[in-house]
C-alpha cells in the first residue's frame, strides 16, 4: 500500500508540469488573436475621431467613458465636442502592449505619435497613451483612455 502511494505522488508529479506547459502552448495564440482584436478597436477609435465620424466614436465607447489629460477630464460627450475643432491629420502607434487583468478587461499602452491642432495650437508629438476596454454583452467597449506627452 504504501509502496503504491509513493508511486502515484511521483506520477502525479511527474505529470503536473506536462499538463502546465500544454496549458500555457494554448493561451498564447487565443491572446494573440484578442491582443490583436483590442489594437484594431483602439485603431478604430482613433480612425473615427480623425474622419470626424462622431456616430462611429459613440458606438466604440461606453456611454460612462471617462479621459484624463493635462487639461483635465472628459466625458464622451467633451471628447466628441473636441473632435469639432481637432484637426487630426496623421497618427502611428508604437511599443503596443495588451494585457487582460481579467477575461472582459483589456488594458492597452502604446506611444502614439500625432501631427494635429486643436483649436488652432499645434498639438503635434509623442504621447504615453493607454485604454481600458471592457467587454459587455460579448461587445468590446472603450471605458477609459489617457495620454501624456512626452517631454
Amino acid at each position: 500500500m504504501k509502496k503504491t502511494f509513493t508511486l502515484c505522488c511521483v506520477a502525479i508529479i511527474a505529470a503536473a508540469p506536462i499538463c502546465l506547459s500544454q496549458k500555457s502552448q494554448s493561451k498564447p495564440s487565443k491572446s494573440a488573436a484578442s491582443e490583436s482584436a483590442i489594437t484594431d478597436l483602439e485603431k478604430s477609435a482613433w480612425e473615427a475621431y480623425k474622419n470626424k465620424q462622431t456616430d462611429a466614436f459613440k458606438a466604440l465607447l461606453s456611454k460612462d467613458y471617462c479621459g484624463v489629460y493635462a487639461d483635465g477630464t472628459k466625458t464622451l460627450d467633451a471628447e466628441v465636442a473636441d473632435m469639432a475643432k481637432t484637426d487630426l491629420r496623421d497618427y502611428s502607434f508604437a511599443d503596443v502592449k495588451v494585457a487582460f487583468p481579467h477575461p472582459k478587461v483589456a488594458v492597452i499602452t502604446y506611444k502614439a505619435t500625432q501631427q494635429a491642432t486643436s483649436g488652432g495650437k499645434d498639438i503635434s508629438g509623442t504621447y504615453n497613451s493607454g485604454s481600458v476596454w471592457v467587454q459587455h454583452g460579448g461587445k468590446w467597449v472603450g471605458v477609459f483612455h489617457t495620454e501624456t506627452k512626452v517631454q
